[in-house]
């Protein structure tokens, strides 16, 4: 069941920095990686470059830019503002 007032406002903005709370794996979203390959060490900073929402639960996903050849989607708990 979806919520009523729609999404959740994000926490985080697009191009603010972030630092990954915890060790971000491959779930299959990048496909030239094994499945479960360490993608961003937790501690590792990154940018906010894109803000969308996960329809299922109306919770905001981040796409953040690590380094210049990893973005990763997170949620929320996933990151810490810098």
């Amino acid at each position: 069941m979806s919520d009523p007032g729609g999404p959740l406002p994000p926490k985080f903005q697009w191009g603010q920095r972030v630092r990954a709370a915890s060790d971000l794996f491959n779930d299959g979203s990048y496909p030239d990686q094994p499945m479960d390959a360490l993608l961003v060490k937790s501690g590792d900073v990154g940018e906010v470059v894109n803000i969308g929402t996960i329809s299922e639960t109306n919770k905001p996903l981040y796409l953040v830019e690590f380094d210049e050849r990893t973005v990763v989607g997170c949620l929320e708990e996933e990151l810490l503002p810098v």
